[in-house]
C-alpha cells in the first residue's frame, strides 16, 4: 500500500512539473558541437514570452523562411489567440482580430472551384492552416538540392538543445564548400545545404504593436520602435517565435498548472491535518 502510495505520488509530481514546463529529455537530433546555453525569458514554470519579440520573428519567417520551411501545425487563428502574439483582448476571437485578418490576407491558401471542381487557390482566413510550400517531399527535395527543409512548427521540441540549436545554427555559419554545402559546426556532420539565411539588414523590422492594460482597466495598444535587424537578433526574434509556435499555449498551461499544483498542496495540508485530528486519540 505504501509503495503503491509512492508510486501514485511520483507520478503526480511528473505531471505537475510537465505542466509547469520542465523540458523533455527527448530530442530527435544531435550534434556533437557544445552550444552556449541562450538566455530565454520562457524557460522555468513562470517563464513568459516576449511578445514584441514573437512578433518580430514572425516576420523574420514571413520574409525569410516560409519560402522553404512550412508551419503545416499551425493556424492563422493561433496568432490571434489568447498566448499568442496579437492576442487583443477588445477582440479575443482571432475571427474578428484586424491584425490576424490581414496576416492571414497576406497568404495564398489551396482551395476547390466550386463550379468546376479544378483545384485553385484563395486568400487565407484566420481559420486556414499555414499552407505547405511544396506539394511533396519529391518536389522539395528537387528544389533544394536534394535536401529536404524540414517543417519548422516543432522545430524546437524537436532538436537536441531546444531554442539554443536553432539560435546557434543561424548564427554559426562557415565558409562555402566546394560541393555546394556550408560549414555549420552545429548541424550534424559539420555541413549544411542551406545557405546562410540571415545577414545584417537583410529585412527592416516593422514597429511592434504591443497591447497592455493600464490603471483604468481599459486595454491600450501602442507602437514601439523595433530595434535594428542583425543577424543575431533576428535569430532571437525568430527563434522566439518557433519557440512560441511549437507550444503556444505554453503560458496558459503554466498558470493553470501552477494553480494545480498550489491547490494540491493545500488539500494535502488539510488531509493530513483532518488525519491528525480523527485519529489523535487512538494510539499507533
Amino acid at each position: 500500500m505504501r509503495k503503491t502510495f509512492i508510486k501514485s505520488l511520483a507520478a503526480g509530481a511528473i505531471v505537475a512539473l510537465s505542466t509547469l514546463g520542465v523540458p523533455s529529455i527527448a530530442a530527435a537530433s544531435e550534434t556533437t558541437h557544445k552550444m552556449e546555453h541562450q538566455k530565454w525569458g520562457f524557460t522555468g514554470p513562470f517563464g513568459t514570452y516576449d511578445q514584441m519579440a514573437v512578433q518580430r520573428g514572425y516576420q523574420v519567417y514571413r520574409e525569410v523562411c516560409s519560402s522553404c520551411h512550412a508551419l503545416e501545425h499551425l493556424s492563422f487563428r493561433h496568432l490571434g489567440e489568447k498566448g499568442g502574439p496579437y492576442y487583443d483582448a477588445e477582440n479575443p476571437n482571432p475571427n474578428d482580430n484586424a491584425a490576424v485578418k490581414a496576416f492571414a490576407r497576406d497568404w495564398e491558401v489551396s482551395a476547390i472551384d466550386q463550379d468546376s471542381g479544378d483545384a485553385t487557390t484563395r486568400t487565407g482566413i484566420p481559420a486556414d492552416k499555414f499552407p505547405l510550400v511544396y506539394a511533396n517531399p519529391i518536389a522539395a527535395a528537387a528544389s533544394n538540392g536534394g535536401a529536404v527543409p524540414p517543417d519548422l512548427s516543432v522545430i524546437t521540441k524537436a532538436r537536441t538543445g531546444g531554442p539554443d540549436y536553432v539560435y546557434a545554427l543561424l548564427t554559426s555559419y562557415g565558409h562555402a564548400n566546394d560541393d555546394g554545402t556550408y560549414h555549420n559546426p552545429v548541424f550534424p556532420g559539420g555541413k549544411i545545404k542551406m545557405a546562410p539565411p540571415l545577414s545584417d539588414e537583410l529585412i527592416e523590422y516593422a514597429p511592434i504593436s504591443v497591447t497592455s492594460v493600464g490603471h483604468d482597466g481599459q486595454s491600450h495598444t501602442e507602437m514601439v520602435a523595433a530595434p535594428a535587424a542583425t543577424t543575431e537578433q533576428m535569430a532571437r526574434d525568430v527563434t522566439e517565435f518557433l519557440t512560441w509556435a511549437g507550444d503556444p499555449k505554453m503560458e496558459v498551461r503554466k498558470k493553470v498548472g501552477f494553480a494545480t499544483f498550489l491547490f494540491l498542496f493545500i488539500f494535502a495540508l488539510l488531509l493530513f491535518a483532518t488525519y491528525k485530528q480523527v485519529w489523535r486519540n487512538v494510539k499507533h
